[in-house]
């Protein structure tokens, strides 16, 4: 989303900075994904659940957040 926070561009003006970021954002390829996009695995809060919790322990501590 876009807000204009000083000024008052006419519409002609909008339209051409629009289309500036637009081609930006095509150009380093940081365009927003779908809603279909896959998202990455690195994120997927399942790989973190998919390990047992560890064991009771001394250094239970430091195996909460590293899973393997």
């Amino acid at each position: 989303m876009i807000k204009v926070v000083r000024g008052n561009p006419t519409p002609e003006e909008l339209a051409a900075a629009l289309a500036v970021v637009q081609a930006r954002a095509a150009a380093s390829g940081t365009a927003a994904p779908g809603p279909d996009a896959p998202r990455p695995a690195w994120s997927d809060p399942a790989r973190v659940a998919a390990h047992r919790l560890p064991q009771p322990g001394p250094s239970a501590w430091g195996r909460t957040y590293w899973p393997g």
